[in-house]
């Protein structure tokens, strides 16, 4: 077994003094780590060490970054209170709110269970997980704190060991390398190598081992030479050897190849000032040594899509070995081996002058997480938001620059709109064209890795069109349209019904300002079961209140009440026994039950219970918008398996424009026992978009259906609307 040295406080602020020699900050460390022991004593871990060496331990790997205060502070007591209120209660007292939102961060992903058994889960998961922290430095301490536990995985049961090891491996490895943490996430990749394929560990360090000796000896001779031609070309300049990484080497030796043949393990780092300076030393190697073709990489004029800056060669060196060699300046060097934290070692000894590099570095590195953020403050529901993160992130993706150079990543297949929205959402909607590469291109262009995208925007323009939902790719953009049609058609409603009401009240010679006293309204609002003039004019606009009934009501109030109730009994009498039978209500049995219009759920479809103000409950499926964070008011109900009846449902078709499409789509619902019921043409240059309602018993006939219309050689796309 390894055993890890054990850290002390002293050792811990000596190492934070080499970056921050604050007295206050040293204070509060002290001040939290002596809150943190006392907490801790008498707890042991497996390892039989005091509870209080895994804290320490954590907050020292975290100075190896040069770890704010904060972050310091909250890693020491990240393991003393088991829930949210339990800390915001008692630390909220004692230390800053930015150290406990920290901790309570920390305490919120801590007590998320992952299911390893499929990869669609486990990069759902991995999203999620980090779509639960909003400060990146709460997953920076769980990356530091599981790499110790790492360290100490020895003292678990080998099942424990496997399925810990295996966590870290699908789950947060790949967080480490968005996060461009290569030194972290290096040795995360050996420990699991380690506990989940262990011959294979031993195998790869037992030949290590044998030819250390000699190879440390041959880098060395190389390392001598290379640093001479520098020395006389006056390059001043830092040369170090570099070890291949046993998972690295596992890697190749899967892929086949034999350790004999794996060549960078003989491998050099030159570290020098300036990016000028990088190209000069690579030109004086390649003067002096051979390069081997096709392994030059120039990861500093495109750097990888973590920011990885360096230049890459592998050459023929002394005696004729070959060697890969590095060549980076000591900022690039920073964010390769720390990534994102790398911006704190420079904003402590440079506070007033942080490199563009490293502003550029912080913001490239945090886009991937704000759009995460930006999309859980959409309103969408549980379901859209984990089709996002599954559709959007974590699949296979293309790279494309804003005209400024800044990078933007998205899922392949996307298209401009998608780029204009991941950008921001005020330039999606005020979009009229794009250009990429200075070339026009429609809007369902696809677009390509290292394409140069420019959005063209009018600030007169009026908003994206329908259409839109057809062509973008990604959820993100699809929902920040639906968004922007919601509230237009919101705005639109709410002018439509101010005007109606307004014209009928003069025609039947009403006061307007009498309508409007509150006694009036109050009653008014009562009958109707609204609780604002602004929900009246909008249920007026779209159709939902009758004018006529308010007029009745302004008239004779009696009249209203035996208007309201035969409305309500007719429609109780035609359909609420259907819908009361269809959807059932688990210990209720006599409420009225209705179907959403918005989204306009059918059997077979997940659907929750929205309990409305008045009127009984109004079923939605379980992704409509407008249930989103209403969790008080929403309850579970159920299909009756035994319904045979047709509900309305609303669907979208993208089809060439042809005259026999219609046509043919309505043979293909014949066929399936669908009824169209209403359609409606919208005709743009290229393509016709159907509205279509149809009627259908069961979802399985409806998707049977989508897809044999999507399988017409005509039609483009279909899908189910909402509203």
């Amino acid at each position: 077994m390894d055993k890890q040295k054990t850290i002390t406080i002293e050792e811990l602020l000596t190492k934070v003094k080499t970056y921050n020699q604050s007295s206050e900050d040293l204070e509060l460390i002290k001040k939290a780590y002596d809150y943190a022991y006392e907490h801790h004593l008498g707890e042991k871990r497996k390892t039989g060490e005091d509870f209080i060496e895994h804290p320490l331990q954590v907050a020292y790997i975290l100075t190896d970054i040069k770890a704010d205060t904060e972050t310091i502070c909250a890693s020491l007591l990240h393991d003393v209170y088991d829930n949210a209120k339990e800390i915001e209660e008692e630390l909220g007292h004692v230390f800053p709110k930015e150290v406990v939102s920290l901790v309570a961060g920390l305490q919120s992903i801590n007590r998320l269970s992952f299911d390893m058994t499929s990869s669609d889960k486990i990069r759902l998961q991995r999203k999620i997980f980090v779509g639960l922290c909003e400060d990146v430095r709460v997953i920076i301490m769980k990356l530091a704190s599981r790499l110790h536990n790492m360290r100490t995985l020895w003292a678990l049961s080998i099942e424990k060991q496997k399925s810990i090891a295996l966590e870290t491996q699908e789950i947060l490895i790949p967080i480490a390398n968005r996060l461009g943490m290569s030194k972290m996430k290096g040795e995360l990749e050996d420990l699991c190598l380690r506990y989940l394929k262990p011959d294979a560990y031993f195998s790869i360090v037992e030949q290590l081992n044998r030819s250390k000796e000699e190879r440390d000896r041959e880098v060395k001779n190389m390392m001598d030479h290379v640093s001479s031609i520098l020395n006389e070309a006056n390059i001043t300049h830092e040369i170090k050897g570099r070890s291949k990484s046993i998972y690295g080497i596992y890697k190749k030796l899967d892929k086949g190849k034999k350790f004999s043949d794996i060549y960078d393990i003989l491998a050099l780092r030159v570290f020098v000032n300036t990016e000028e300076e990088c190209y000069r030393v690579l030109g004086i190697i390649h003067a002096k040594y051979k390069p081997l073709p096709k392994r030059f990489k120039d990861y500093i004029a495109m750097p990888k899509t973590n920011l990885y800056q360096s230049l890459h060669t592998t050459v023929f060196g002394e005696d004729g070995l070959l060697y890969e060699i590095q060549i980076r300046t000591y900022e690039m060097d920073e964010v390769a081996e720390r990534g994102i934290a790398s911006h704190w070692a420079y904003k402590e000894n440079n506070a007033n002058n942080v490199s563009k590099l490293m502003k550029n570095v912080m913001e490239q590195k945090l886009q991937f997480y704000r759009s995460l953020i930006e999309l859980q403050k959409e309103e969408i529901t549980d379901e859209e938001f984990v089709n996002s993160v599954k559709n959007d992130y974590f699949k296979e993706n293309v790279y494309v620059f804003t005209p400024d150079g800044d990078v933007v990543e998205l899922p392949i297949g996307s298209t401009p709109i998608d780029f204009a929205y991941r950008v921001h959402s005020d330039i999606g909607d005020k979009m009229v064209g794009a250009l990429v590469n200075n070339n026009i291109v429609p809007l369902n262009y696809e677009l390509k890795d290292n394409d140069i995208v420019k959005i063209n925007t009018n600030k007169s323009s009026t908003g994206p069109n329908y259409e839109w939902l057809m062509i973008a790719k990604t959820n993100q953009a699809r929902n920040k349209i639906r968004a922007f049609f919601n509230k237009v058609d919101k705005e639109v409603y709410l002018k439509k019904g101010e005007d109606l009401l307004k014209e009928e009240l003069r025609r039947k010679k009403i006061s307007i300002t009498d309508f409007l006293k509150e006694e009036n309204l109050k009653g008014l609002f009562s009958y109707l079961k609204i609780d604002s003039l602004e929900e009246l004019y909008i249920s007026i606009g779209n159709n939902k209140i009758t004018i006529a009934s308010i007029i009745s009501y302004l008239l004779n109030e009696n009249d209203v009440k035996k208007e309201i109730i035969l409305k309500k009994t007719q429609n109780h009498l035609v359909a609420s026994p259907s819908v009361k039978s269809d959807i059932l209500v688990p210990g209720i049995d006599e409420i009225k039950v209705n179907v959403a219009y918005c989204c306009k759920p059918i059997p077979g479809d997940d659907i929750v219970g929205y309990i409305t103000k008045g009127d009984g409950i109004t079923v939605h499926r379980s992704s409509c918008p407008n249930v989103k964070d209403l969790e008080e008011r929403v309850i579970d109900v159920y299909w009756n398996a035994e319904t045979k009846n047709k509900y309305p449902c609303g669907l979208w078709i993208q089809a060439a424009k042809k005259d026999d499409i219609l046509l043919s789509i309505l043979k293909v619902a014949s066929n399936n026992g669908i009824s169209v019921q209403n359609m409606q043409t919208v005709s743009y240059t290229d393509y016709n978009l159907l509205d279509l309602t149809v009627l259908a018993e069961h979802k399985e006939k409806l998707v049977k259906f989508e897809n044999e219309v999507r399988a017409l050689p005509d039609v483009f796309e279909i899908q189910r609307g909402m509203k």
